[in-house]
């Protein structure tokens, strides 16, 4: 079993299908899910699931809802951010995460690999978003 950070396949088409939009005034939302040490989740994950998700006290099943910045461009790269996201006086032990639109099936959109285990012991377990520029966005297009 192992967490491969990624963007999904299934986004990317998404993305050409129209079937995603990002823009500030959207009706579509976006939610980031935990995920345990045991999860599979990677490039080929098409769709939010259950499986392997974390539970624990401050933590519902299906994450938290994600704030998105509108998308943006520097150069040729075009790039978006989301506004960081907490988990309050959680109990809770994570691996990595999966980014997914909300509803319609709740399709994938990226999985994000802690690189280990992290833990919030009746704290904060904090998703920091990198710096919203084109070489360390979470999601850029070059």
């Amino acid at each position: 079993m192992a967490i491969t950070q990624a963007m999904c396949t299934s986004f990317k088409q998404a993305l050409l299908d129209g079937e995603m939009d990002f823009s500030s005034d959207t009706v579509q939302t976006f939610k980031i899910a935990l995920y345990t040490s045991s999860a599979t989740i990677d490039a080929t994950t098409t769709a939010y699931s259950v499986t392997n998700e974390v539970s624990g006290t401050g933590y519902t099943a299906g994450g938290n809802t994600l704030t998105v910045v509108a998308p943006t461009t520097s150069g040729t790269t075009a790039f978006l951010d989301f506004a960081d996201t907490t988990w309050s006086s959680a109990t809770i032990t994570a691996r990595g995460a999966l980014i997914y639109k909300s509803g319609g099936g709740d399709p994938a959109v990226a999985v994000l690999d802690f690189g280990a285990d992290k833990t919030s012991t009746a704290g904060d377990f904090t998703i920091q978003f990198p710096t919203a520029d084109a070489s360390n966005e979470i999601i850029r297009l070059a």
